[in-house]
């Protein structure tokens, strides 16, 4: 199977009353366990680079080791830049094979929003790539605060850009360790009046699993970015395995026995967010 684009994935998704997670990865460990995971699960999966990610590993590297992961798997694997800032480290990442990158103007004025992310999209479609953007701005648990999105501003930014997914922030948050007050669904309703695109939760690890299906199902969200809840199940294990034998000192021997949690806690989320049978 050959790298997806975000726009591959996300438009069956849309028709089809369900969502595709967007896995913010760390490392090979977590990149390959995600891979497997949704092979397991028999779906498609969006590994996203995100700027800690990328601080910590060059993006060329990376888009060699999503790439490798990509076109060995069974399944779809979209290859993401995630937040990225600027025009340069989005042809950064093309240029290094990522099918999407995410823009994120979300700090700016609409307007120069809407003409920075338009240039980002217009550089993607010319690589056969994709482009999400983000209008509103998703606030982080324990730092700065949510400024929600305006659902006629999104009408026109998804309109004057031609992005193929919209970030939009309706209650959700980043780096939540556990469920958030709940979604803005009235606001939610209002921004899918208004625009004809995929929609996107950054921050889906604070909307509870059940939520996130139905909201998969019956609205216009077809992706959840995923990454707290999935570090949550990556820490433990590492710290069991260190503190289980204190005169073990090999990282590899350590790094192994966080695979099968990992797989187990990332084929979770997977599995609700998959198209409900007909009479379930």
């Amino acid at each position: 199977m050959t790298r997806a684009t975000l726009a591959e994935v996300l438009g069956p998704a849309l028709a089809g009353g369900y969502a595709v997670a967007g896995l913010v990865t760390q490392g090979w460990e977590d990149m390959r366990a995600y891979v497997e995971a949704a092979e397991a699960e028999g779906v498609p999966v969006i590994l996203m680079a995100g700027p800690g990610c990328r601080a910590h590993t060059p993006v060329p590297v990376l888009g060699a080791m999503l790439g490798y992961l990509a076109e060995r798997a069974s399944v779809p694997v979209v290859v993401q830049l995630d937040h990225g800032k600027s025009h340069a480290e989005c042809a950064e990442a093309l240029d290094a094979g990522f099918t999407s990158v995410m823009y994120d103007g979300s700090r700016l004025a609409l307007a120069r929003n809407i003409d920075e992310t338009a240039r980002v999209v217009e550089l993607a479609h010319a690589a056969g790539a994709s482009c999400e953007g983000e209008i509103g701005f998703v606030g982080y648990a324990d730092g700065a605060a949510s400024s929600g999105t305006d659902p006629v501003e999104a009408g026109r930014f998804a309109r004057e850009t031609g992005v193929d997914a919209l970030a939009i922030s309706v209650g959700n948050v980043h780096l939540q360790r556990q469920a958030g007050a709940g979604l803005d669904l009235a606001r939610l309703r209002a921004i899918e009046a208004e625009t004809n695109v995929p929609l996107v939760i950054h921050g889906g690890s604070g909307v509870p699993a059940a939520e996130r299906r139905t909201l998969a199902r019956e609205t216009a969200i077809c992706k959840f970015n995923i990454g707290t809840e999935l570090r949550m199940a990556f820490g433990p294990a590492l710290r069991a395995a260190v503190t289980r034998d204190p005169e073990r000192f090999d990282r590899l021997q350590i790094l192994s026995e966080t695979h099968a949690p990992l797989v187990a806690a990332t084929r979770s989320v997977l599995a609700g967010l998959k198209p409900t049978l007909p009479g379930r």
